[in-house]
């Protein structure tokens, strides 16, 4: 730390108590010149070699010189993570937060960092270091686009701005460097050795993988070390949970039986804070959990996914059996990995993963400061399919990172609507030179077998989009060039898709009476609408037959229709414990989904607005508050007016009063269940005798 500002070290000193010297890849990278130049950085070391305490030591020496930095992280929970981390620097006078504008220090996601560039050219020319987490999805499907699109942007409005993107090691550094015009330091040090193998059913002696799992679960307990173990699916997940919790039962001590039913109380806590009985899944978690096994997917509370993170972290838990999302996300590392299942289910049937999501799930394995070393297993049947894994998977080399823009048709949209909407194109040339900067163009114009193929390909794709958002009112041509419409700007200020915007725009314009239950319906089949998923393959008859009692009429029945009947009964305050014993979906995500609803409900209305439609603006009104709180009409004034009632006991509260407050005393008003004193002086700050008195339906 000899070459660090003493203040920085200062800092770094309090902030992590933890860490005595830097190891040998910091060191490096501090050596290359990371605080002396200005350059542009690619900084790849392997996972858990502290790459965020570089990012910070970066942030930290721009901002004691009085710029502003910006952390840029591909996921919410990241996003969350870093924000407490960085929290701690507020202590020392630097402002930490979500935006540039109010923060010295930001931490912002991709599609929040993506809108500033897009519509806050004040606040990015105001930016002196942009850190870029997980820098290597620059090459996925959905969030690379985004990014990639981001930093071209940056670099023509703010050509200043220095640019430190964090990565695991990529093929194709070079490319990326390159385009970035950036140094590449990359150090294979890792302060936990990771030890990377192929465990082969026949040779453990074992009957199915199951079993195998099962047998290293043993020995970890043994050691006093956890697991983490990937699976394909949802199911997969609670199915293997059950099977290992059922086999270590009879063997757990005493105290580590204790302090499992204390995170397994905290997970049955967490429905019924929300005015819900446990569901199912609930205390099937529970049961696992109870005997220090956990499974982790999308299907769960967001809170319970979070306890069980850091009850892990914590050593209370032996093992979580999860869905291959937790590779991303929040630091959850182990000692010991398994990858179960190396094939995810697509819509081209059973894939092999990625030798790069292999690299990314092994390198969870190994705590620093707890462990020596960490292991990471693939699982496989026979010694045929094992020689053929470890030829693939723990010798083989990652693919190259390529640009997903051209293959994402809506990024395509967006970014042209983004071109546009900004004023930085107002011609299809325009446009073309600046897809021509993306790390795409750079690709292209790179590879000396398209030469001018790769020009025309561009071309064609980008007047293609160009027409189709013409031909859908997006963009229109004027005398002096490309502009938004009114529905193209709504577009461009929204994280919606152009097809989710399309979508709800001709319903808009075919609907002359609003059907609040087809518009759900509709809204529920959106790209951008976070589905509620059927839990298994049951019946799916329950759905159906509440879709017709709205007059909903669908012949297939998926998940789409799933969402749409839990949406239904979530604003008749049904509870998720309801809903999930009606439907056979995870309910978990009934507040999520409801709550996006509600704010795609509010983008219908400015929708409705653009098409000179104003005459269901106050039913919109109500249908989003219904879906946000949950809640039948005649309370919505009662939820919306007092902060923290919430349906249940808004509910109680009506059945026991009726809609007319004024001649009931704060007294009474505490009689019901849950209502305290606070609670009782705002219901009657509100609706008491001389202030609104009876609230109306």
């Amino acid at each position: 730390m000899e070459k660090v500002d003493q203040k920085i070290r200062d800092i770094i000193s309090d902030c992590y108590p933890k860490i005595k010297e830097l190891n040998p890849a910091q060191k490096a990278v501090l050596d290359s010149g990371l605080l002396e130049n200005k350059s542009n950085y690619i900084i790849a070391i392997p996972t858990a070699s502290g790459k965020t305490l570089l990012g910070v030591i970066a942030a930290l020496n721009t901002i004691l010189n009085g710029g502003k930095v910006v952390y840029a992280a591909p996921l919410i929970s990241i996003q969350n993570e870093k924000l407490a981390e960085f929290k701690k620097f507020e202590k020392f006078g630097i402002k930490v937060g979500k935006h540039p504008k109010f923060s010295d220090l930001s931490v912002m996601v991709f599609e929040s960092f993506d809108a500033i560039t897009r519509f806050s050219w004040n606040n990015l020319r105001e930016m002196d270091l942009l850190i870029i987490d997980e820098f290597h999805m620059i090459g996925e499907y959905s969030r690379g686009p985004t990014i990639e699109c981001a930093l071209t942007r940056s670099k023509i409005i703010n050509p200043a701005l220095r640019i430190i993107a964090l990565s695991a090691t990529l093929k194709n550094m070079d490319e990326l460097a390159s385009w970035l015009d950036a140094e590449i330091v990359e150090h294979d040090y890792r302060p936990v050795p990771l030890y990377k193998d192929v465990l082969i059913t026949e040779e453990l002696g074992v009957k199915n993988k199951n079993d195998a799992v099962l047998k290293v679960l043993n020995e970890s307990i043994e050691d006093s070390s956890q697991i983490l173990v990937f699976v394909s699916t949802r199911r997969f997940t609670e199915a293997l949970a059950n099977f290992i919790s059922g086999k270590v039962k009879k063997k757990i001590p005493r105290d580590k039986k204790l302090a499992f039913r204390a995170v397994a109380q905290k997970i049955l806590d967490v429905p019924r804070k929300r005015g819900s009985r446990p569901t199912s899944v609930c205390l099937k978690l529970a049961e696992c959990i109870e005997n220090g096994i956990a499974f982790h997917h999308a299907g769960l509370f967001d809170k319970q996914r979070e306890i069980i993170e850091n009850e892990f972290r914590e050593g209370n838990l032996y093992m979580i059996t999860a869905t291959p999302s937790l590779m991303y996300g929040v630091n959850l590392p182990s000692k010991n990995v398994i990858i179960r299942d190396y094939t995810r289910w697509t819509s081209r049937g059973p894939q092999s993963i990625p030798v790069f999501d292999y690299e990314q799930m092994s390198g969870r394995a190994g705590r620093p400061g707890y462990d020596t070393e960490g292991y990471s297993y693939l699982v496989a049947k026979s010694m045929d399919e094992g020689y053929n894994l470890k030829d693939h998977y723990v010798y083989g080399e990652i693919e190259l990172t390529s640009s997903k823009l051209i293959e994402n048709k809506d990024a395509v949209f967006r970014q042209i609507i983004a071109q546009v909407a900004s004023s930085l194109a107002k011609t299809p040339q325009e446009i073309t030179e600046f897809f021509s900067e993306t790390f795409y163009g750079y690709q292209m114009n790179c590879n000396e077998f398209f030469g001018a193929l790769a020009v025309d390909t561009m071309e064609y794709e980008i007047n293609s989009a160009l027409e189709f958002l013409i031909q859908n009112g997006i963009i229109q041509l004027t005398p002096e060039g490309l502009k938004t419409t009114d529905f193209g700007n709504l577009i461009a200020r929204s994280n919606y898709t152009v097809e989710t915007a399309v979508r709800l725009k001709e319903y808009a314009k075919r609907a002359s009476d609003l059907d609040i239950y087809q518009l759900i319906y509709d809204i529920s089949r959106t790209p951008d609408m976070p589905k509620i998923s059927f839990k298994s393959r049951k019946s799916k008859e329950p759905v159906m037959d509440k879709l017709n009692e709205y007059g909903i009429f669908a012949c297939d029945i998926s998940n789409d229709e799933a969402t749409t009947a839990a949406l239904l009964e979530w604003i008749n305050e049904r509870s998720e414990y309801g809903i999930e014993n009606a439907f056979n979906v995870y309910a978990a995500t009934t507040r999520r989904a409801a709550y996006e609803a509600s704010r795609m409900v509010k983008f219908f209305k400015e929708i409705c607005h653009v098409l000179d439609n104003y005459s269901h603006s106050n039913d919109l009104d109500k249908l989003s508050a219904r879906l946000y709180y949950g809640v039948r009409e005649d309370i919505i004034q009662l939820v919306v007016s007092v902060k923290r009632l919430g349906r249940k006991r808004a509910r109680a509260l009506v059945e026991a009063f009726g809609t007319d407050l004024s001649y009931v005393s704060e007294k009474e008003l505490v009689k019901i269940e849950g209502i305290g004193p606070k609670t009782a002086e705002s219901i009657m700050n509100k609706f008491g005798k001389g202030r609104l008195a009876k609230f109306e339906p």
